[in-house]
């Protein structure tokens, strides 16, 4: 009789070892009860497959976001210090991008995340999203729309579309990811600006938050706070701690985010307008001192609105996409995350708004801060690994 393969004894032992979750060390908050079973270590779900992991570039320093330029022409990279590079479809990464802001590149300041306008193709329309310095000492998270020109070299008809409010001296938690909604609008996500986290409860400030504006930097229509007194009129959803992932789910056009926790209580969010998430009231986490958050409640409901999932310890998220493609058709409709302490690329199996399996790709291969997926369906990573960060391809 033939001997078992290690791949056939995976796949028989498959739904025996899926009823345990991901092994990933101890949790920071060891006595926090989920508020529904599904909330927390969902059963590690294997998928069997062997991938390809291929070099796509080198020598990016401090990667932080990737985009798909359509019809093979590459691909975008923001680098933290303040670099936009074109990179080729043979790898050769370009000098900096003209036009592009000045950014405030302390700590986790700097160039953030890019985003191709839905109607690129006929537009060449871009956003970019910064630590925007504001003077003395003082930054917030930006945005800008601008053109790119058709030989990838410089940005032209650059318009700043966001600016949070107030400025903070604190170098850290700017969130700033950017998402284009399906109704022609765009989602950008900030951080509480870690030393003003009290501000995330606060709806006349942006800090910890979810805003919606138009391409033009308007206060979208239909906002929950266009008409309250006093409120920041583009915001969507308050209550946030450092949100740096945002996708909108396929077939559903719901808007989920990633935040990171402190020490454990990463959240994954389907974002309600109006909607309250919590921080720094209530956390799944604690403080990196070993203290309780807030009044040391770890449940949110019912006074805020309860994360999808969370991890106990963090991942520490970065990007985040919804796969949609054919090389891995198994994971359509899959949330994939990228994990800068889990690294790795985290992917979720979701039902509905119900996280039902997770699996962590490429373990080991090193910090993983953004996630795309490729026109064949493939999948793109940025390792943000300083003067030594790389653009790497998972195929099947």
């Amino acid at each position: 009789m033939r001997a078992l393969t290690p791949v056939l004894i995976a796949l028989l032992a498959g739904p025996a070892l899926a009823q345990a979750p991901v092994q990933d060390g101890p949790p920071n908050v060891p006595d926090a009860v989920p508020a529904f079973p599904e909330q927390t270590e969902a059963p590690e779900q294997l998928s069997g497959i062997d991938l390809v992991v291929e070099q796509v570039a080198e020598g990016l320093e401090t990667p932080w976001a990737v985009a798909v330029l359509p019809d093979a022409a590459g691909y975008l990279v923001t680098e933290r210090p303040g670099a936009l590079r074109h990179v080729a479809i043979d790898g050769s990464v370009s000098g900096p991008i003209a036009g592009v802001p000045d950014v405030r590149a302390q700590a986790q300041g700097g160039l953030l995340d890019v985003a191709l306008d839905p109607d690129f193709a006929e537009t060449r329309v871009i956003y970019l999203s910064f630590s925007k310095p504001v003077g003395l000492g003082r930054s917030v998270t930006a945005a800008i729309r601008a053109v790119l020109s058709d030989d990838h070299a410089s940005l032209s008809e650059v318009t700043e579309i966001f600016a949070q409010t107030p400025p903070s001296i604190s170098p850290a938690h700017y969130g700033s990811r950017i998402e284009p909604l399906p109704d022609g609008t765009l989602a950008i996500t900030t951080g509480e600006r870690f030393i003003g986290r009290d501000m995330a409860q606060d709806i006349t400030a942006t800090y910890g938050s979810v805003v919606r504006v138009t391409p033009g930097g308007e206060a979208a229509p239909g906002n929950p706070f266009l008409d309250t007194p006093n409120a920041v009129s583009a915001l969507w959803s308050y209550g946030h701690r450092n949100v740096q992932g945002i996708a909108t789910q396929p077939g559903t056009g719901a808007l989920w985010t990633i935040e990171h926790g402190p020490a454990g209580g990463d959240e994954l969010n389907l974002i309600e307008p109006g909607g309250n998430y919590g921080w720094p009231i209530a956390s799944y986490g604690e403080n990196y001192n070993g203290s309780s958050v807030g009044d040391g409640r770890t449940a949110h409901a019912p006074d805020f609105i309860e994360p999808r999932y969370y991890w106990d310890p963090v991942i520490a998220p970065g990007g985040m996409v919804f796969y949609e493609g054919e090389m891995f058709a198994e994971w359509q409709g899959d949330l994939l995350a990228s994990g800068l302490v889990a690294a790795a690329l985290v992917r979720l199996d979701i039902d509905g708004d119900t996280v039902t399996g997770e699996e962590r790709l490429v373990e080991g291969i090193g910090r993983v801060r953004d996630v795309a997926v490729d026109a064949d369906g493939s999948i793109l990573i940025v390792l943000d690994e300083g003067d030594d960060s790389r653009m790497m391809r998972l195929s099947r």
